[in-house]
C-alpha cells in the first residue's frame, strides 16, 4: 500500500512540474539534401527573438526556448534557407532533421533582374527605403543601418514599383531599445500607384551590452513601445484580458468605404474565440478596428497623417482573410493573412520587440 501511495505522489509531482514548465527544447540536425552530409556552421535561430546558434561538426544544434510559437530559420551559404514552424505545443522527434537544398540561379534570371537595377540606387532611394523599412518614429531616429552598401535597388517603370534586396544580412543598431538586429531581407517593395510598402524577412535580435543607466533607459523605452503594440494585443487576447488591458475591438461594416464599426463586447465567445490548453484560435473574417486607449499616439504619427492633435487613442485597422491562431508568447499564424494599416503599420522595424520580451 505504501508503494502505491508513493507512486501516486511521484506521478502527481511529475505532472505538476510538467504543467508548470515554462520552456521547451529543440535538437536539430542540418544536412545537405542530396548527399545527406552534415553541414557544420549552419545558422539556426528563431526569427524575431534573441535565440540562435550554429551547428557543430555533426550538423547538430540545440536550443532551449520559452513556451510559445516560433519560425525556426536555418541557413547556410550557398543553400536555400529553410523555415520551420515550431511550438511548445507540437510533438517533435527527438532530433529534427532539416535538409537544405543548394541554390541554383539561371543566367536568364540574373539577366532579367540586372536589367532593372538602379546603379545609383542607394543615393536615390536610400532614405526612402529606411523611412519605409525602419520607420519615421522617434525610435527610428536612433537606429543606424550599419551596411547600407549591401542594398540593391530595382525599379520597374511599367509597374511603377520599387524593389529592394540585400546581398547580405542587414545590420541595424537600435539605440532606443538596446538591440542590434540582424535582418535577412527577402525583399522590400513599394507600389507608387497605391503608396503601399511590403517587406518580408527574418530578424534576429542581440542585446547591446552597456551601462546600468543605458539598460534602465532601454527598459523604459521597451515598455512604452510594447504598450498598445500588436505583440501586446496578441498576448492579451491569448490571456483573455484584452479589454482590461485597454483595447477596444470593433467589427467594421462590409462596405470598405465605411468608417462605422460595432464594438465587440464579448471577445471570448465560443464561436469566434476557441481556446484549448495550448493555443487560441480567433475565427475573425473581414475588417476590424483595434483601438488602444491607455497610451496616446505619438505626435509624429498625428502630424504625418494630418490627424487632430487631441486624438487620444492609437487606432489600427485589420483586414483578416480567414482567422488566425495565437500562441502563448504572442506569436500568431498565418501572419500574411492579417493585414494591418494605421498605427501598427506606422510602427515599423524601429518599434519591433522580440517574442521573448517580457513586460515588467
Amino acid at each position: 500500500m505504501k508503494n502505491i501511495i508513493a507512486a501516486l505522489l511521484l506521478t502527481i509531482l511529475y505532472t505538476t512540474a510538467f504543467s508548470q514548465q515554462k520552456d521547451f527544447t529543440i535538437l536539430g540536425k542540418v544536412v545537405d539534401s542530396a548527399s545527406r552530409q552534415p553541414l557544420n556552421g549552419a545558422s539556426a535561430y528563431c526569427q524575431n527573438t534573441t535565440h540562435g546558434t550554429i551547428t557543430n561538426n555533426e550538423g547538430l544544434f540545440f536550443m532551449r526556448l520559452p513556451n510559445g510559437g516560433y519560425d525556426l530559420i536555418v541557413s547556410y551559404t550557398g543553400y536555400n534557407k529553410s523555415v520551420l514552424r515550431i511550438s511548445s505545443n507540437q510533438a517533435m522527434a527527438d532530433t529534427v532533421v532539416i535538409e537544405l537544398v543548394k541554390e541554383e540561379k539561371t543566367m536568364t534570371e540574373v539577366a532579367v533582374v540586372a536589367s532593372n537595377e538602379v546603379q545609383d540606387g542607394l543615393a536615390k532611394y536610400g532614405s526612402f527605403f529606411t523611412d519605409h523599412f525602419i520607420g519615421t518614429t522617434p525610435n527610428a531616429s536612433q537606429c543606424v543601418l550599419r551596411n547600407p552598401e549591401a542594398l540593391r535597388f530595382f525599379y520597374t517603370k511599367k509597374r511603377n514599383r520599387l524593389k529592394v534586396t540585400a546581398r547580405e544580412d542587414l545590420i541595424i543598431t537600435n539605440y532606443a531599445l538596446g538591440y542590434t538586429i540582424r535582418y535577412q531581407l527577402d525583399s522590400f517593395s513599394y507600389d507608387y500607384n497605391t503608396n503601399i510598402s511590403q517587406y518580408t524577412g527574418y530578424p534576429f535580435f542581440q542585446e547591446i551590452d552597456s551601462t546600468t543607466e543605458a539598460q534602465a533607459a532601454w527598459k523604459k523605452n521597451r515598455a512604452k513601445t510594447y504598450l498598445g503594440s500588436r505583440l501586446h494585443f496578441m498576448r492579451s487576447l491569448y490571456d483573455s484580458v484584452a479589454i482590461e488591458e485597454g483595447f477596444i475591438v470593433e467589427k467594421m461594416d462590409n462596405d470598405p468605404k465605411s468608417v462605422k464599426g460595432t464594438i465587440i463586447n464579448n471577445l471570448y465567445d465560443g464561436e469566434q474565440y476557441v481556446a484549448d490548453s495550448n493555443d487560441v484560435t480567433i475565427n475573425w473574417q473581414g475588417r476590424y478596428r483595434v483601438s488602444y486607449k491607455t497610451v496616446f499616439p505619438e505626435k509624429r504619427f498625428l502630424q504625418e497623417f494630418k490627424l487632430p492633435a487631441n486624438t487620444r487613442m492609437q487606432v489600427t485597422l485589420l483586414d483578416i482573410a480567414d482567422g488566425f491562431v495565437i500562441e502563448e508568447n504572442g506569436y500568431f499564424y498565418e501572419q500574411y493573412d492579417v493585414i494591418n494599416t494605421g498605427y501598427w503599420a506606422w510602427k515599423k522595424l524601429a518599434e519591433l520587440l522580440p517574442y521573448n520580451y517580457e513586460y515588467e
